[in-house]
């Protein structure tokens, strides 16, 4: 039981932290005047949504607990997941959209974080998700979740990089190449 409390403490304390990397970067992107934006990536965005709402829902059998590793999967996972959303939203600044759009100044941000994933504000997404998902969620709430946020995933990545290929071409091709997409390892 105290594990259990711990490790659910400690989950909503990296969901406040990790949710004030963004109020930064929000103010910096305020004055940018989005100039491409890509529509698409809303869908991904509900998606993703839907994925989090799974992981987080009480849906479960009666007598149900997580195991002891379970729950210490997600302490170790969690913190590290909060830390990279602030290394990216530190080093994308005032570039950071909640929708993919790119503004007349747009830059391809290839330091930090972005030097070894192309997307590490959804690698630390993914992160959550899973530390949520050990901590106290069912498995089959948990890999639906996880499925279902994806592919959302998949289709904010492919959104954003439409944009940003089109506005890079041969810098973006070589960065896509160079680097993994939002989970490292895995193109």
């Amino acid at each position: 039981m105290l594990l259990l409390t711990a490790a659910f403490v400690e989950l909503v304390l990296c969901w406040v932290i990790w949710s004030l990397a963004f109020v930064k970067a929000r103010k910096q992107a305020g004055n940018q005047k989005k100039v491409v934006r890509a529509r698409a990536s809303l869908w991904g965005i509900a998606l993703q949504g839907i994925g989090f709402a799974l992981v987080w829902s009480y849906a479960r059998p009666r007598g149900f607990e997580k195991s002891n590793i379970s729950l210490i999967i997600s302490m170790i996972v969690g913190p590290p997941s909060v830390a990279l959303a602030w290394s990216a939203t530190r080093h994308l600044g005032k570039q950071w959209r909640y929708e993919a759009a790119l503004s007349d100044d747009h830059d391809l941000i290839q330091t930090g974080p972005y030097s070894w994933v192309r997307h590490p504000i959804y690698a630390s997404m993914t992160g959550m998700l899973l530390a949520t998902g050990a901590c106290q969620a069912w498995w089959p709430m948990f890999a639906g979740g996880v499925l279902v946020f994806l592919v959302g995933t998949e289709v904010r990545v492919r959104a954003e990089e439409r944009l940003l290929f089109d506005r890079f071409k041969d810098t973006f091709v070589a960065y896509r190449r160079r680097v993994r997409a939002y989970i490292p390892l895995v193109r």
